[in-house]
């Protein structure tokens, strides 16, 4: 079956010596805010991509908000292409319209004018009132995303898992793209594999008292990489 990559979400540099010993495939770095949180400076940005050989996506989300303007989407172009050449392996975005819903053309518009770099729809997914329609127009074809980042739910895994898990077992280009975050579980692991995720992230669960006040602890991500490790070859 191969593989499972395993995502761990960083804040600082700090973060990265337990992310490297730990076996962490790709790094997500975001600050602190509502939702997925909120771009980094760039200097913040900077110390983390050049610290590290592990591949980093950087969140492009100027606020809170989960939607976009015409003069802030010119912001958000400019702060991508200077993130990728930064050494950024891609970045994380995602946008929905007045309905809630998907916002595709303004996905597509970002992806375009980042030729060649890949790109992951973080939660804003969770906020939309049609959840299946939402899910079809991701995996209708955006150029470059490669990860759907959901809990199922505003409130992550704990109200959403089955939701999800039943949307990935039903269509494989679900549990292709998805990557389960919000409270992930050890017990949810083997029923995503097994439904064909490839791909799960982890935040405070690899962080000593499930805290930012703490940093990624080598160990914590270990266990978690044994763990996707181990459910990989029993699902093979």
């Amino acid at each position: 079956m191969g593989r499972a990559l395993l995502e761990v979400a960083v804040l600082h540099a700090r973060d990265l010596p337990g992310c490297e010993q730990g076996g962490a495939d790709r790094l997500s770095l975001a600050v602190e805010g509502e939702g997925d949180g909120r771009s980094p400076d760039l200097a913040l940005a900077a110390s983390v991509i050049r610290g590290t050989e592990l591949p980093v996506r950087v969140m492009l989300r100027t606020d809170d908000s989960l939607t976009t303007t015409g003069g802030e989407f010119l912001r958000l172009v400019r702060l991508a292409e200077e993130l990728v050449s930064l050494g950024a392996e891609g970045v994380e975005l995602g946008f929905l319209d007045a309905d809630l819903e998907v916002d595709v053309e303004t996905c597509r518009a970002l992806a375009a004018a980042l030729p060649g770099v890949p790109w992951t729809f973080h939660r804003a997914i969770d906020h939309v009132l049609e959840p299946v329609r939402a899910w079809r127009a991701l995996t209708a074809g955006l150029p470059g995303l490669t990860a759907v980042r959901s809990g199922g739910s505003p409130q992550g895994l704990s109200h959403g898992y089955d939701d999800l898990l039943a949307l990935a077992e039903s269509d494989p280009d679900v549990a292709r793209l998805l990557l389960p975050a919000g409270g992930l579980r050890p017990e949810h692991v083997p029923w995503l594999l097994r439904a064909g995720v490839r791909q799960l992230h982890v935040d405070l669960q690899v962080r000593p008292g499930s805290t930012t006040r703490s940093y990624v602890d080598a160990d914590y991500v270990r266990s978690w990489r044994l763990m996707l490790d181990d459910a990989a070859s029993r699902s093979a």
